[in-house]
Parts: C-alpha cells; sequence; structure tokens
C-alpha cells in the first residue's frame, strides 16, 4: 500500500497530527493490522511487535519464513504463528472502512487515552484498542472499578450491583463492565443514571451491539463514557474471545 492510500484509509482513524506523521502514521496502521491478523491475547504478535516494533514485525509475519534472531522463537514456533496470521493479511480492508464510516477511533500505546494499566499483561497486553465514545475515559488516571456477573442474575442480585454501581459512580469511581445483561447491565444503567463514567468492553467489535437488544444501552455508554474492544469491526464475539476479553477487566478496574 502507498503512503497515500494508508493516508485516506488511516484519516479519521487517528488524531490529524498522528496522520501527518509518517512514524506515527505507520505505527498506527501496523497495530490496526495486527488486531485483524491476531487474536486477542497472541502472545508472539505481542512479542514480535515489542522486540521489531509495529512495522517491521508486520513485514515479518507476512513474508519471512524464518524467524527474525531478535525473537528467540523456533522455526517450527514461527510457521505455527505466521499460519494463524497470513489468511487474515487481506481481512484489514473493511474493518477500518466500517469504523471510520461510524465514528470508532483507534487508540494505541503512547496515544494519552491508552490505559496503561493493561501494560502489566506484557506481550499479551493489547496491540491495539478500538473505541466509539469518549475515548479520554480510557485513559482516567483516577481509580476503577470492574463490576461484573451472572447474566442469569436474581433480582437481588441486579439490585446490589445497580447499588454498588451507583454509589461508586457518585463517588467518582469509573465503572468497568461487559454490557452483558444481568449484573453488567445494572452496573452500566446505575452509573449512568448518576452521570458517572462507565466502560464497556466488548467480546466483539464496538459497531455491533451484543446482544443485540443492548443497542441503546452501548449508545447511551458511548455518549457518557465508551466502548472498548480489541478486537476490529465487524469481529463477532466468540466464547475464546470473551475469555481473553475479561483478562483485562482487572487492569482498568484495579483502583
Amino acid at each position: 500500500m502507498s503512503d497515500a492510500e494508508m493516508m485516506r484509509t488511516m484519516d479519521g482513524l487517528i488524531p490529524p497530527e498522528s496522520l501527518a506523521d509518517p512514524e506515527a502514521r505507520g505505527t498506527r496502521w501496523a497495530r490496526a493490522r495486527w488486531s485483524v491478523l491476531a487474536e486477542p491475547g497472541d502472545g508472539l504478535a505481542g512479542l514480535a511487535i515489542e522486540r521489531l516494533g509495529a512495522m517491521p514485525a508486520l513485514a515479518a509475519a507476512l513474508s519471512a519464513e524464518e524467524p527474525p534472531a531478535e525473537l528467540g522463537i523456533s522455526v517450527p514456533d514461527w510457521r505455527r504463528a505466521c499460519a494463524r496470521w497470513r489468511p487474515r493479511s487481506e481481512d484489514h480492508v473493511y474493518p477500518m472502512e466500517r469504523a471510520r464510516r461510524v465514528g470508532v477511533r483507534l487508540v494505541v500505546p503512547g496515544d494519552p487515552e491508552w490505559p496503561e494499566r493493561v501494560d502489566d499483561l506484557g506481550v499479551h497486553a493489547p496491540v491495539a484498542l478500538w473505541v466509539r465514545g469518549r475515548a479520554v475515559a480510557l485513559g482516567r488516571t483516577d481509580p476503577g472499578v470492574a463490576l461484573v456477573g451472572a447474566r442469569a442474575a436474581t433480582s437481588y442480585g441486579v439490585q446490589v450491583a445497580a447499588d454498588i454501581g451507583g454509589d461508586l459512580a457518585a463517588g467518582g469511581i469509573t465503572i468497568v463492565s461487559g454490557a452483558a445483561v444481568g449484573i453488567d447491565a445494572a452496573a452500566h444503567c446505575a452509573c449512568l443514571a448518576v452521570d458517572g463514567v462507565t466502560i464497556a468492553v466488548l467480546a466483539g467489535g464496538v459497531d455491533k451491539a451484543y446482544p443485540t437488544g443492548h443497542a441503546d444501552l452501548l449508545s447511551d455508554v458511548s455518549r457518557q463514557g465508551v466502548v472498548v474492544s480489541e478486537v476490529p469491526c465487524g469481529t463477532p464475539p466468540t466464547k475464546w474471545r470473551f475469555l481473553q476479553r475479561n483478562r483485562r477487566y482487572v487492569n482498568r478496574g484495579r483502583g
């Protein structure tokens, strides 16, 4: 892809100052591509980006038959990883166009909005985040609490979650949850009711509500807080992605 095409693709997804800077633009382009190539928590992808940089790691992943020496891994391990990544090498076009069309932003490490606590995950940390809403809510340094629980919650459980979420949010605590039915929804709704800041962490793309009945809830969250995912627009939630999504709660939610 030419630099002009890259600029057109990234326009609207990243801040104008990053778009105008060739190095910043290239890094963000590569991390966007990596979010398509690799599943959340892929440690080898994280290792390659950490040791090589996002752009060189992407080039190696798409063409090198042997691992760069800096990675210190075996040829079989590298080839197995490439076999996971390369079938998705052209799958980035739609999600990036979709993100721009619906007003989704790309946030990467080093951006003011990046939630630095997720960096504690090391090579398993997100390579990028796709955000809908007030991205600045991600980078807040005030305490946050992850409030999650059963989908098939009792009325008592829902009430307790709402009480806790509302009280914490009224006290300036950011409420982090997963926008599922039951406890998650109660936590988000209680936070919104007191004009608090809430973050919905999704297992699928932020462009579509899951469950579908929570489209209005997620719209409300995006106006008052932020909806975030490390997988790009159009990506369906799966059991594996829910499990990987959950590893981030502790890192963003701890105070």
